[in-house]
């Protein structure tokens, strides 16, 4: 599969120095749904507006498909569809102001692609923007990216918003979309619950630095939840926890292999993690024992 999207030595540096995202150097293949988290201010909406060239970066290379997105942007913005968390029209506008603005701008619209996703979503072709809610809105900026037939999507929480229902209808255009190897979205989300059904990649931001970058199912079946009690902690090996906390009762230790440590700590409980949990944990939880 070819890279997507190569970034070397990205780094940018706020003014108020409060934080700085980088340096960062990834790729990512075509063919897959790349799940980006992080908490709040982890630099997830950062990196992607640098990708975008929404923000200048300070120093490195962003290439997509091969093409320096500074001296090709035109023609790479015909191949990604965007949907950010705080960019999109003016609230006036309604769908049949934005299908006619947007079949001048984008080569490959297609207009029959967007009605007919306008109609799967129910969302009304007259009522403008500001009369719409957060949900509308959402799936009106999805139905958008989509319709000019892109390679590539960027998502930045698109499903914030939507009810589960929903939800699962995006999740499920998002898969047909991906199906022919041919496409990808990277989806930069809170709700690790979706990723955790569709995600290929997980790419981990904190405090703008990766600190996991895997396979969804290698970290799901490679890291497990260690529960013990204070006698057991002490005795763990602990090159084998990530980290832990201890609750008024018992330790939750998050441990990078699970099945390593079912037969080492066999008198243990130790699970299965979810990504919401991979979070706090490698976020919160303690790492001096």
């Amino acid at each position: 599969m070819e890279n997507v999207i190569e970034i070397k030595n990205l780094s940018k540096q706020y003014k108020n120095h409060s934080f700085q995202l980088g340096p960062i150097d990834l790729s990512l293949q075509s063919g897959r749904i790349i799940g980006l988290i992080g908490e709040n201010g982890a630099g997830k909406t950062s990196l992607i507006k640098s990708m975008l060239h929404v923000i200048k970066k300070d120093s490195g290379e962003i290439k997509v498909f091969g093409k320096d997105f500074e001296c090709e942007e035109i023609q790479i913005k015909e191949e990604i569809g965007v949907v950010l968390d705080d960019i999109f029209f003016p609230e006036v506008l309604n769908a049949k102001e934005i299908h006619a603005t947007m079949k001048n701008i984008y080569q490959n619209w297609d207009s029959e692609l967007f009605w007919k996703l306008v109609k799967e979503f129910n969302l009304p072709e007259n009522k403008n923007l500001k009369s719409m809610s957060k949900g509308m809105r959402k799936k009106l900026e999805i139905v958008t990216a989509l319709a000019h037939k892109p390679k590539l999507l960027i998502l930045d929480e698109p499903t914030s918003g939507l009810d589960p229902v929903v939800r699962s209808e995006v999740l499920d255009i998002f898969w047909q979309f991906i199906k022919d190897e041919e496409h990808t979205i990277l989806l930069s989300t809170h709700i690790t619950s979706d990723l955790e059904q569709i995600a290929d990649q997980i790419i981990f931001l904190d405090q703008g630095k990766i600190i996991l970058n895997k396979s969804k199912d290698e970290i799901m079946d490679d890291y497990g939840m260690l529960k013990c009690d204070e006698k057991q902690f002490l005795q763990m090996d602990k090159n084998d926890l990530v980290s832990y906390r201890k609750n008024k009762y018992h330790y939750e230790v998050l441990v990078k292999n699970r099945e390593k440590a079912l037969k080492k700590y066999k008198d243990c409980i130790i699970d299965k993690i979810t990504l919401e949990e991979l979070m706090v944990f490698m976020i919160k939880g303690e790492k001096e024992c």
